[in-house]
């Protein structure tokens, strides 16, 4: 499958099997975040791989991310605010976004999670004061059951139109 296939193929899994995430799938999919570009090389990502239950089950209390509990992994992105003020935000999501493409390419289902109490989460999993949490990634086999919700959705908003999102040269210009 090439990049724009996996691209293609990606969606949102909220629904999980339960089977371990191997190792080496796993690591390939951080190094893929290791790779990604940041501003000034400053790389002011720290990831948080989360697989303990009780940890995965405090991770899910929010109201979006009950099926959190249900993901074999959850990847916590943290950036470090000190030392890329303005930038930490935009590196680490591009760092995850090469995480999620990664993982559909193996075969698995992420979910990005923004929703969260960010004082909770760095209590339980220590996370030092300089690093904010950025979003949480679940990670897994995704479980094949009939998402009502997610294809209700994607009948009601579908993807737009390539030449309803571009302009060339001034914005509205097609």
């Amino acid at each position: 499958m090439d990049v724009f296939e996996v691209i293609q193929k990606r969606r949102s899994v909220r629904s999980y099997e339960l089977t371990p995430v191997p190792n080496e799938k796993l690591d390939k999919i951080l190094e893929a975040a290791r790779l990604a570009p940041s501003a000034m090389n400053l790389q002011p990502w720290h990831f948080i791989v989360v697989r303990e239950a009780s940890k995965r089950d405090n991770l899910a209390k929010p109201l979006y991310g009950k099926f959190l509990k249900e993901a074999p992994v959850i990847i916590v992105g943290c950036g470090n605010e000190k030392i890329s003020p303005k930038w930490f935000t935009i590196d680490v999501t591009i760092a995850m976004q090469n995480m999620v493409i990664v993982a559909t390419g193996e075969g698995l289902g992420t979910c990005w999670v923004g929703s969260f109490n960010e004082r909770e989460i760095k209590n339980l999993l220590n996370i030092p004061e300089e690093f904010r949490v950025v979003a949480l990634l679940a990670l897994g086999y995704p479980r094949e059951k009939l998402d009502v919700q997610g294809r209700l959705l994607h009948l009601i908003r579908r993807r737009k139109k390539l030449e309803d999102i571009v302009s060339y040269e001034e914005f509205g210009v097609k």
